[in-house]
């Protein structure tokens, strides 16, 4: 444990340049106690670590020093070639940084952790698309990839509906969702997204922008989805469900909460365990292809329009199958 941590002391110096003893207790979780503990045990190890007195000290490396990857165990040394994504990444034009990066770790790698790499490939591969479709990047997704990791505003031409409109972003960041990427940018003030096979036209400029440290991609991408599938859900239905029905219902909605809000305010089941339920829907037209699929485990009983569809389509199952 101990070890493990010196060697995380030692990178994040290695990483940060100067970091007080604070500083180091908050990233590592222990006291400042530890921290100077651990700051002698390197010293005398021979790692030329110093400290800085003043208002701005901290401890820092000496000289630029570098160590090299002795410390990776194995299953962290497979985690970190994981994580190079190979095809999201070279859909963004970063194929060549990636190969070179891995690289220059597999070369920093001991010999008995060299084959993470061949590994880790034998046994993952993440493939990102829907089934049934290709799904080829987008043709300006490398322009866009470059303004994003430079902090470069761009002129965007995006297609929307009928009309093609020409914004100047500010370009955030990239997300990669069920085969489609999206850029996050902000024009102005406000924090838009755009569909990058709709973009039409990307013009990078010398210009930069800066960059909200304090924003959260990953954080701002969860709430706007979540935002954005509630907005589609403009109607309800109401239904009966058999108790298969219910379970089926989880494999048919878009969302996972609606899942889960409609078993937490379905009513008591009857006799039969059926349940009655109230189920957010996009539309009535959407609402008849989802529940189509539940065949007779589900009984629409609002709105009628939607109950006249399922009776207009028993009737004509009926002429089938008669």
């Amino acid at each position: 444990m101990r070890a493990s941590r010196l060697i995380s002391l030692l990178l994040l110096l290695q990483a940060r340049g100067s970091m007080t003893a604070g500083e180091l207790a908050r990233e590592l979780e222990v006291s400042e106690r530890t921290v100077y503990r651990d700051v002698l045990a390197l010293s005398a190890a021979g790692v030329p670590v110093y400290a800085d007195r003043g208002r701005d000290g901290g401890y820092r490396l000496l000289g630029g020093y570098r160590t090299r990857l002795t410390g990776l165990t194995r299953d962290e040394a497979e985690a970190l070639f994981l994580s190079g994504l190979p095809g999201p990444a070279g859909d963004m034009g970063l194929a060549d940084a990636v190969a070179a990066a891995e690289l220059k770790v597999l070369a920093a790698l001991p010999p008995a952790l060299r084959d993470a790499p061949a590994r880790a490939g034998q046994r993952f591969h993440l493939d990102v698309p829907g089934w049934f479709r290709e799904t080829p990047p987008p043709p300006w997704l490398t322009d866009l990839a470059r303004a994003v990791w430079r902090d470069r505003l761009v002129e965007l031409r995006y297609r929307r509906g009928d009309r093609e409109v020409t914004r100047r972003v500010q370009p955030y960041g990239l997300v990669l969702k069920s085969g489609a990427w999206y850029l996050v940018g902000r024009v102005d003030d406000d924090t838009r997204t755009y569909r990058v096979d709709r973009v039409t036209g990307v013009e990078v400029g010398e210009e930069s922008f800066a960059r909200d440290e304090g924003f959260d991609l990953a954080g701002h991408w969860r709430e706007q989805a979540g935002s954005f599938l509630r907005a589609m859900l403009r109607a309800e239905a109401t239904v009966r469900l058999s108790p298969v029905g219910l379970r089926r219902l989880r494999h048919l909605v878009d969302a996972p909460f609606v899942y889960d809000e409609v078993v937490a305010a379905a009513g008591e089941p009857d006799g039969q365990g059926w349940v009655v339920a109230r189920l957010p829907v996009e539309s009535v037209g959407v609402a008849y292809h989802q529940l189509l699929g539940l065949g007779p485990e589900v009984e629409v009983l609002d709105p009628p329009e939607l109950r006249r569809l399922f009776t207009d389509a028993a009737d004509r199952f009926r002429a089938l199958y008669r």
